[in-house]
């Protein structure tokens, strides 16, 4: 590892106490995490659906067989880490694999360079309610899995951030040593690709706060952070940090590299074409 887990945390705590907030940054490309590194962010995440969203395809694409998940981590982990020079890279794990034996992927991620992992893909972004997600969980490919990965990696002393969803995956994986908990409000709205159907911001304010006060009713130390559904833009993100207590941070794929990449791409290409000769 680039960064013990006693490092990380140490540098996230610093930020906490100096009154800015945590940011983490998706890097689907070494690129991204080159400029979100010279932004500032505190924490870079490698995953699979990065690389689906900057080949222009929506995020979800991760949760689908298109590819090894695990594999392209590593794949991406050869792009982006070189590149970074002084923040920890998380890698997004796909918890419920079965053909990877956890805790020798997690030593393997660790012997790269990664410094600590995040659980994505998820089941948990599937309907609870859903036969397909009951039919997941019944078949030994749901969401305790990824408990039971972030336990692994937490055990090996890995930074870990996972994603939840609800107040009793906010308490399980605090339980099982979350350092970080990311509270998830779905698909990332925004841009050509993104979602729309979401929460409204009030909303996501009253169940990331539900999320925050589950895990920090177990450890009073776990941090809480925000992402996804309609906290897409700066102003969103600063409107739930300012609308929730004890929330301390904000994680972006799109809103760091898809959004600013679509807007920005368009109109350098719009300014060139209107080049008068």
């Amino acid at each position: 590892m680039k960064f013990t887990r006693e490092t990380s945390l140490t540098r996230l705590k610093e930020t906490v106490s100096n009154g800015d907030p945590v940011i983490g940054a998706g890097a689907g490309t070494g690129i991204s995490a080159k400029f979100a590194e010279r932004g500032g962010v505190d924490l870079l995440i490698i995953y699979n659906s990065g690389r689906y969203r900057m080949n222009g395809r929506g995020s979800l694409a991760g949760l689908l067989p298109y590819g090894d998940a695990n594999e392209i981590v590593l794949e991406m982990g050869h792009e982006v880490i070189p590149v970074v020079e002084d923040t920890p890279v998380l890698a997004g794990v796909n918890g419920t694999d079965p053909f990877r034996e956890m805790d020798v992927f997690i030593e393997d991620l660790k012997r790269r360079g990664f410094s600590g992992v995040q659980n994505f893909p998820t089941v948990g972004l599937i309907d609870e309610d859903s036969g397909f997600r009951q039919n997941l969980e019944e078949t030994g490919m749901g969401y305790e899995e990824e408990v039971e990965m972030i336990r692994e990696a937490s055990d090996q002393g890995m930074l870990t951030c996972p994603y939840v969803f609800n107040q009793d995956q906010a308490r399980a994986m605090t339980e099982a040593g979350a350092d970080m908990i990311v509270s998830h409000m779905g698909l990332t709205t925004s841009g050509d690709i993104g979602a729309e159907t979401a929460l409204d911001l009030d909303e996501a304010a009253k169940q990331v706060q539900s999320h925050h006060d589950a895990a920090k009713s177990v450890d009073e130390d776990v941090m809480v952070i925000c992402h996804g559904g309609p906290i897409a833009w700066p102003d969103d993100a600063e409107y739930i940090l300012n609308n929730t207590e004890g929330v301390v941070g904000f994680f972006g794929a799109s809103s760091i590299e898809r959004l600013p990449t679509e807007e920005a791409i368009q109109e350098q290409a719009r300014e060139f074409k209107e080049i008068e000769f």
